[in-house]
């Protein structure tokens, strides 16, 4: 048995015994830790077990392959071709899940979007990304709670955050972090010329208390009247919220809550999942691999994908990888791209 495996099915087995300890339920953040460990260790346990009984299966096929009755000999050769492909897959399956762990991927995430250069275009094509990331929790389940807006012209999103709640949230979304590039015939243009836009994005991870402290002493806050559409108390009272933190120059201002205390809150959360990302960013930029192969450092310099309109075409360009079916894409069927760039970075991670 590979040791990888041994160690993850003895790990399970002690996450499982945590779990149980009625100390952990008193202790929340302990409890959330180790639910993240357990699904994942478990989604190992079920693809040991799967690729188990596919070699039981064929080792009974090979068996009755030497039947002297030769129909009977025929339908285990038969059940031999199938199962072989199945057992290469599974194999597949439990090699990649057996791959070093990032535990941050088990984190909920903060999804920044903001229109870059291309004036309104960019601000349209913002809101074309925020609806493809709403799209595509939708369709892994996650939850979604959008923090903040800011509308741009004709139904633009100048700057947009949100936040996602999944398994496995972060860990999905994490390569989407750069700039994205559209080239398309803006509603504005009356010669139809094609323009270049770009928006970008930022996938935080959510932080814990106990991966930033924050000082209050760092802080500097301040309040006023919130502005744009809204309910009641909002363009009437001092509830939103601005804070500086001063040893780094992060701002961060949130406005979109009932309260002053909740916008606090929501702006303290942002806040420590962008000193977490600064974090992990430094330490990310100490691999030259890594950071050459683009893939998951955090480096928002570059474009790292181009969205065109009249090829119907997305392209990857850390990959290399382009499929022609942009409408499905902008849709939230974004599996392939995304698996394509995990198995990249995870081959990169291990040096295949």
């Amino acid at each position: 048995m590979d040791p990888r495996l041994d160690a993850a099915l003895e790990r399970a087995a002690e996450v499982e015994r945590e779990l149980a300890d009625p100390k952990t339920a008193r202790d929340p953040a302990r409890l959330k830790a180790l639910g993240r460990e357990h699904a994942r260790l478990s989604r190992i346990r079920e693809a040991a077990r799967k690729l188990e009984r596919l070699n039981r299966e064929l080792e009974q096929a090979k068996d009755l392959a030497r039947d002297p009755d030769p129909a009977l000999a025929e339908l285990a050769r038969s059940d031999i071709e199938r199962l072989e492909p199945l057992i290469e897959r599974a194999e597949n399956e439990l090699r990649e899940l057996l791959l070093p762990h990032d535990p941050m991927d088990d984190r909920d995430t903060i999804l920044e979007i903001r229109a870059g250069t291309g004036g309104d275009e960019a601000a349209l094509f913002a809101a074309d990304l925020l609806r493809m990331y709403l799209r595509y929790a939708e369709r892994k389940g996650w939850k979604t709670e959008v923090i903040s807006v800011s509308e741009g012209n004709l139904g633009g999103v100048r700057e947009a955050v949100v936040k996602v709640s999944g398994e496995r949230a972060y860990g999905r979304l994490r390569h989407e972090s750069g700039v994205h590039r559209v080239q398309r015939v803006p509603i504005t243009e009356a010669q139809g010329r094609i323009h270049t836009s770009a928006a970008t994005v930022a996938v935080l991870p959510e932080a814990e208390e106990v991966d930033v402290r924050i000082d209050e002493k760092d802080l500097r806050i301040d309040v006023f009247r919130s502005s744009g559409p809204g309910g009641q108390s909002v363009n009437t009272t001092d509830s939103a919220v601005r804070i500086t933190h001063l040893p780094t120059g992060l701002v961060v201002q949130c406005q979109d809550q009932k309260s002053q205390l909740q916008n606090k809150m929501r702006a303290l959360e942002i806040l420590r999942a962008r000193l977490l990302d600064r974090m992990i960013a430094e330490q990310e930029a100490a691999r030259a691999r890594e950071r050459r192969a683009m893939v998951g450092t955090g480096d928002r310099s570059a474009k790292i994908r181009t969205y065109n309109f009249p090829q119907n075409r997305v392209t990857d360009h850390r990959i290399g990888y382009t499929v022609y079916r942009l409408q499905e894409i902008l849709d939230g069927d974004l599996d392939e791209l995304i698996d394509r760039l995990e198995t990249a970075y995870r081959e990169e991670r291990v040096g295949v």
